[in-house]
């Protein structure tokens, strides 16, 4: 099934406003005016259309979604109904077996003609590789991409309702800051002492919400992040890990994980819940870089209290996260690569930029 629709404002005031002729529009169809949704979504969903995308009604957008995801994705649909922007949205149960095994072709043939694409769905095991494949499509083509792996109610009524603006305010302090630094420390009471030495090769990049060309981002939005050059130290990860992990495992405050590094690499991995240890060690032995330091950053959504045991959200709580595995080369200038990518995220960080402390028990000391 695909949710389309190009109704809300009426055909003659929508062709009016852009390229596409009545005709061309009427393809879209109005699938989407049938499923109804929590009007407590449309806040988030305004936010993601008009503020963090800037949607105009003259764009195609791409709306990618799932079953279990469907509602959310209605709201989205609603607010490009309401400014009149083309659309195609599908449903990924419709078209392959989930997991995914390959992007579907459909959907590649749609992001090719669409200025803004929206991927709201529920992560399932094995299927980085086929939002590779779109966001290889993504940045080829430097189309305004909101990645929503695992939205839900919570987060769209919490972290999709954050001051984006004032969010991209502080963000733009911090990654200024950071570009012109040697190094980053990192510290918590739970045990956290890490040092992320910084090689100027590397671009950072500021993800807040407010998507541009240059960059596809998560919504929620409110994170900068580079590849480091090389971080050594001890991550006690008491808030979640991410990827198909996160949903098994959800919060970690009681059961943390601790992990180790060397050199840049993973060198031990402790938790009481052996479960959890057994499967990140797995994830983190994939392939020969799954166990590499490839993304370092710092969550800077302010309007985020606390972490929810959902990925999506909480690596843009106020801290520092990092990931294991794939450096996101295309936007770092990293060099190498690899097939995994899994975040690990703390709380109440004390952070220095060289020897200037920018945060306190997880409260910034930079004003936004």
């Amino acid at each position: 099934m695909d949710i389309s629709s190009d109704q809300g404002k009426g055909p003659a005031h929508r062709q009016a406003q852009g390229r596409f002729s009545r005709k061309e529009r009427e393809k879209w169809g109005t699938r989407s005016n049938h499923i109804s949704f929590d009007p407590e979504y449309t806040p988030g969903a305004r936010n993601a259309v008009q503020v963090c995308l800037r949607v105009q009604p003259e764009e195609k957008v791409c709306v990618i979604t799932d079953e279990a995801t469907i509602e959310i994705a209605a709201a989205i649909a609603h607010e490009l109904d309401e400014l009149g922007s083309p659309y195609r949205a599908w449903v990924l149960e419709d078209l392959a077996e989930r997991p995914l095994k390959d992007l579907p072709a459909e959907i590649v043939e749609d992001l090719e003609t669409s200025q803004v694409s929206i991927f709201a769905v529920q992560a399932q095991r094995n299927e980085l590789r086929t939002r590779m494949q779109m966001t290889d499509v993504v940045n080829r083509r430097k189309i305004r991409h909101a990645h929503m792996v695992n939205i839900n109610r919570q987060i769209m009524l919490e972290g999709m309702r954050a001051d984006f603006q004032k969010v991209d305010r502080l963000s733009a302090k911090i990654v200024a800051m950071v570009r012109k630094a040697q190094r980053v420390r990192a510290k918590t009471a739970a045990g956290t002492d890490l040092t992320a030495e910084l090689n100027h090769n590397y671009r950072w990049l500021k993800t807040s919400g407010i998507i541009t060309p240059e960059k596809w981002g998560n919504l929620p939005g409110g994170e900068i992040f580079t590849t480091p050059g090389e971080v050594n130290g001890t991550f006690v990860i008491d808030g979640v890990v991410g990827d198909y992990l996160c949903a098994k495992f959800g919060n970690l405050r009681e059961n943390p994980l601790t992990v180790r590094m060397k050199n840049n690499r993973l060198t031990e991995a402790h938790s009481e819940n052996r479960e959890l240890e057994d499967d990140f060690w797995k994830y983190t032995h994939t392939d020969e870089n799954s166990d590499r330091v490839g993304e370092f950053a710092i969550g800077t959504n302010i309007d985020l209290k606390d972490v929810i045991g959902q990925i999506l959200q909480d690596e843009k709580y106020p801290g520092v996260h990092i990931a294991f595995g794939n450096p996101y080369g295309a936007h770092t200038g990293a060099e190498w690569d690899s097939s995994t990518h899994i975040d690990v995220v703390g709380r109440k960080f004390n952070i220095w930029v060289d020897d200037e402390q920018i945060m306190q028990d997880g409260k910034f000391l930079v004003e936004a």
